[in-house]
């Protein structure tokens, strides 16, 4: 095994849980529209990622839903510092999901749904190829009391199975978030790819620390030579703490940021085996992501 794959359990959990951050946007976020941003503490280079999100519910039944949805992920990398390689088709990268989903009830508090989500992840410099498409997927059912009025605390259990193939482990991984509101105005979640404690100071204004994983993977169609090694793919795999805010204009209509600091960041050019190659960065760093969103 190539040195530097002590970090791929890293890269293995970042991977997973994007499918899973997906889950829970399908499942709450109507609309979001995103902007993120990663410098380099000891050069010019940075990362930004635009993000939108759009996901549509379709009433089969009662308590029965079809959702369809997408997200389009663009990653604008500036390198700016002298590289082995050439940048220029690592400036900018492309993530973008397709996904189908059903949820129904199966008793008055469990609902239980699955989802599969084709997913391109790639540089997108030349045609599309089978190495550009990844499908991912789960299945996850959900216990939400959060707004029942009979409980001194409600809560939210979500537990699941997802498979994602950017991953590159061949079974599905397990996958739990618990939420619980402590009382008018504190409740915490804990999971993956976030965990908070929230502090609710009125119905327009809410703060809360959190931790969270971030990241990507992606495919680079003209493969690159670096130290005579080929490299087919570059991922970025970040966990970060830090403190947010989000601003209620209405119940559904939400405007947030976060700002932290990393405590782990791999940002890595891999071989077709997915193994490092070369390293773009691992310094910690400051971390900012800001948008707004429609939910249910």
């Amino acid at each position: 095994m190539k040195q530097g794959c002590s970090k791929c359990y890293v890269i293995l959990i970042v991977l997973s849980v994007c499918l899973l951050q997906t889950v829970k946007a399908q499942l709450t976020d109507l609309a979001r529209i995103e902007y993120s941003y990663i410098p380099n503490n000891n050069s010019e280079d940075h990362y930004r990622r635009l993000r939108a999100v759009l996901n549509y519910p379709i009433k089969i039944k009662s308590d029965d839903y079809l959702i369809i949805g997408g997200e389009y992920n663009r990653i604008l990398l500036n390198l700016e510092d002298e590289y082995p390689f050439d940048t220029n088709q690592l400036k900018r990268l492309h993530v973008i999901d397709f996904s189908l989903g059903y949820t129904f009830k199966t008793s008055e508090h469990w609902r239980l749904g699955a989802k599969i989500t084709p997913r391109i992840a790639s540089t997108l410099t030349d045609n599309l190829s089978m190495q550009d498409v990844f499908i991912n997927g789960g299945i996850f059912a959900i216990k939400d009391r959060s707004k029942d009025k009979d409980l001194d605390k409600p809560y939210r259990l979500v537990l699941g199975l997802t498979y994602n193939s950017t991953a590159g482990v061949p079974f599905p991984l397990p996958f739990i978030s618990y939420y619980r509101q402590i009382n008018n105005s504190w409740s915490y979640n804990i999971g993956v790819p976030k965990s908070s404690i929230k502090h609710i100071f009125n119905e327009k204004n809410i703060i809360q620390v959190f931790a969270g994983l971030d990241g990507y993977f992606a495919n680079i169609q003209k493969p690159l030579v670096v130290n005579q090694e080929q490299v087919d793919n570059i991922s970025l795999s970040v966990a970060v703490g830090g403190v947010g805010y989000e601003y209620c204009f209405t119940k559904h209509l939400i405007a947030y940021s976060y700002i932290g600091y990393t405590f782990i960041l791999s940002n890595h050019l891999r071989d077709e085996n997915r193994d490092n190659v070369y390293k773009l960065n691992d310094l910690n760093t400051f971390y900012f992501r800001s948008g707004i969103k429609l939910k249910i």
